[in-house]
């Protein structure tokens, strides 16, 4: 799954942010061993704090949420 740009998670709902908290591997993580890793890691750790904080703001998971893009089975 590619990272959003920091305009998409600005504009995402609630949903679509509990699907890249679910499913974004974590920042950097597609570049180890790489020569770009840090440059990756630079410009993915900020969009993922930035989902953390939107999803926190809008109130979270749900359980209904977390079933529906397959949290829990």
């Amino acid at each position: 799954m590619k990272y959003p740009t920091m305009q998409e998670v600005e504009e995402a709902s609630r949903y679509r942010l509990c699907v890249w908290t679910r499913f974004l591997p974590s920042p950097g993580t597609s570049h180890i061993g790489q020569p770009d890793f840090q440059s990756v890691l630079d410009r993915e750790a900020p969009i993922n704090k930035r989902i953390c904080e939107r999803l926190k703001e809008l109130g979270g998971f749900t359980p209904e949420m977390s079933k529906d893009i397959g949290w829990e089975e």
